[in-house]
């Protein structure tokens, strides 16, 4: 086989294997719904006012999980005893831990708009602690931070949380990062697609 020959034939072989792995779970077209998901979908919209978008996608291969997941959503989003602003630094938090595109690049903006320093998300893109973040904000950083990478929390960083946003607050910011984990998760296995005007997180060496 000529060197030139081969080398084309390589890169067509490796698009075919990048394109195959992009499409791992390609999102179901609604007119090909098995009726499971058409009832899923319904239930989806009458919560959410929207059609099954991002996440909800890859997991519309089991519609169950996928409506389940979006209960669970409306509440950690929305409701929890943390409140709104926190919520999305929490979000990020995680997004960061998974280096999840789609919901970094989803949440980033809607943190900004709830208030949060564009000083304090740029350091959690870059991987660093933010030097300029509120109390309240520290205590959501450090929690999540070391359940995280320690999978579980320190006494002292438990109390500070604990005293902060009580017993359901603390039980509700646990939820945060257990649900945005999951659909971390989904959309990594899936290799979802950033939006064409997305910027990738950096990949720290694992």
């Amino acid at each position: 086989m000529k060197p030139r020959f081969a080398a084309l034939l390589g890169s067509a072989l490796a698009c075919a294997a990048c394109a195959l792995a992009q499409d791992r779970l390609p999102t179901v077209p609604p007119g090909s719904y098995t009726d499971e998901q058409k009832k899923a979908a319904d239930e989806f919209k009458a919560a959410r006012n929207t059609p099954v978008f991002g996440p909800f996608e890859p997991m519309m291969y089991s519609p169950q999980l996928m409506n389940q997941a979006r209960a669970m959503g409306d509440y950690v989003r929305f409701n929890s005893a943390i409140g709104s602003v926190l919520s999305e630094l929490a979000i990020l938090i995680v997004a960061r831990e998974w280096t999840q595109d789609y919901e970094w690049h989803v949440h980033y903006p809607i943190a900004l708009k709830a208030g949060i320093k564009p000083e304090v998300l740029d350091a959690i893109a870059d991987g660093r602690r933010p030097s300029s973040m509120s109390d309240d904000e520290q205590i959501v950083y450090d929690f999540l931070t070391e359940l995280s990478r320690n999978k579980r929390v320190s006494d002292k960083t438990f109390e500070r949380a604990d005293r902060r946003f009580g017993k359901k607050g603390v039980v509700d910011l646990v939820g945060i990062d257990g649900y945005y984990t999951l659909l971390a998760m989904q959309l990594n296995v899936a290799r979802y697609p950033l939006p064409k005007d997305g910027t990738s997180l950096t990949r720290f060496p694992q």
